[in-house]
C-alpha cells in the first residue's frame, strides 16, 4: 500500500506543477501587459490629454473594442472552446477540418461585418456617441478614425480563435502575451509616427489597426509547429459548425450585459463637456488596471 501511494504521487505531481508553472507564466504575462497598458496610457495622456481629440479617438477605438469583447472574446469563444475540446479527442482529420470550417465561416463573418462598419461608419458614431452630433469636427473626425480602427475587430477576433487553438493545446504564453504588442504598436505610434499626420491622432488610428495585424501574425509560428495552421473552408454545414451556432446566441446575451453598459457610459459621457469620455476611459483603465494588478500578484504569491 505504501509503494502504491508513493506511486500515486509521483504521477500527479507533474500535472499540478504543469499547472502551476502554467499559471505562473500567464500571470507575469498578465502583470506585463497591464504594465506596458499604463505606461501606453501616460504616454496618450502626455500626447493628447483630455480634450476633442482625445475624445474622438476613444470612441473610435471603443467601437471595435465593444464588438470585439461582446463576440470575439466574449460569445464567440464561450460558443466555440466547449466545442473545440470535444473535437480534441476526435481523429486528427476530424479536428483540422473542424478547425477549417470554423476558420473558414469566421474570416466570411468578419469579412462583411467590417465591410459594413468602415461604410456606416458615420452611424455607429451616432448611436456611440450621440453628443458628438452638434459638434461637426468632432464627428468628422472620430468617423474618419472609425473607418481605420474597425478592421482592427477582424484581426483581434482571428486572434482570438487563435488563442484559442493554442490554449487547446496548453500553449499559454503566446497568447497571455499578444496584447502587450497592442501597447508596444500604440506607444511606438504615438512617440514616431505622430509628425507624419497633419492630425497627429491619425498615428493612434493607423497604430490600432498595425496592432491588430501584429497580434494576429504573432499567432502563426505558434500554430504552424503544432500543425493546427490549415486552409479555411466555409462549411455551415459542418456538424461542430452548426453545434458553435448553436451555443453563439445564448453565448451572446450572456457577454452583452457588460458591454451594454460600456456603452451607456459612453454615449452618456459624450453628452457632457469635452473631454468628459476621455476621463471616463482614464479612471477605469485605473480601477481596471488596479484590480488586475491586485490579482496576477495574489496569484503568485499563492
Amino acid at each position: 500500500m505504501g509503494m502504491s501511494t508513493e506511486s500515486e504521487v509521483t504521477a500527479e505531481q507533474p500535472p499540478t506543477q504543469n499547472v502551476a508553472a502554467q499559471g505562473t507564466v500567464v500571470a507575469g504575462m498578465t502583470l506585463l501587459s497591464r504594465i506596458s497598458g499604463f505606461a501606453r496610457d501616460m504616454v496618450l495622456s502626455y500626447f493628447f490629454g483630455a480634450g476633442l481629440v482625445a475624445d474622438a479617438f476613444f470612441v473610435a477605438f471603443r467601437i471595435p473594442n465593444f464588438f470585439r469583447r461582446l463576440f470575439a472574446e466574449g460569445a464567440f469563444n464561450q460558443a466555440f472552446v466547449p466545442v473545440l475540446a470535444r473535437y480534441r479527442d476526435e481523429p486528427r482529420a476530424s479536428f483540422l477540418g473542424f478547425v477549417a470550417a470554423v476558420q473558414g465561416n469566421l474570416i466570411l463573418a468578419l469579412t462583411g461585418v467590417v465591410l459594413t462598419g468602415v461604410v456606416f461608419a458615420p452611424a455607429l458614431v451616432s448611436v456611440f456617441a450621440p453628443g458628438f452630433w452638434d459638434k461637426p469636427t468632432q464627428f468628422e473626425l472620430t468617423t474618419a478614425m472609425v473607418r481605420i480602427t474597425f478592421p482592427y475587430l477582424a484581426f483581434i477576433s482571428l486572434t482570438a480563435f487563435a488563442g484559442a487553438l493554442l490554449n487547446s493545446f496548453h500553449r499559454y504564453a503566446v497568447p497571455a502575451f499578444t496584447p502587450v504588442l497592442l501597447n508596444l504598436s500604440l506607444i511606438a505610434a504615438m512617440l514616431f509616427a505622430a509628425d507624419l499626420f497633419q492630425q497627429p491622432v491619425f498615428a493612434l488610428a493607423w497604430g490600432v489597426f498595425f496592432a491588430g495585424a501584429v497580434q494576429l501574425a504573432f499567432q502563426f509560428p505558434s500554430l504552424f509547429r503544432l500543425g493546427v495552421l490549415v486552409t479555411p473552408r466555409v462549411s455551415l454545414a459542418h456538424p461542430g459548425v452548426r453545434q458553435v451556432g448553436k451555443l453563439l446566441l445564448p453565448a451572446v446575451f450572456a457577454a452583452s450585459a457588460g458591454q451594454i453598459n460600456a456603452l451607456i457610459d459612453t454615449i452618456l459621457a459624450s453628452t457632457l463637456t469635452t473631454g468628459s469620455i476621455s476621463w471616463l476611459y482614464y479612471s477605469d483603465r485605473l480601477l481596471a488596471g488596479g484590480c488586475e494588478w491586485a490579482c496576477c500578484w495574489a496569484f503568485r504569491l499563492l
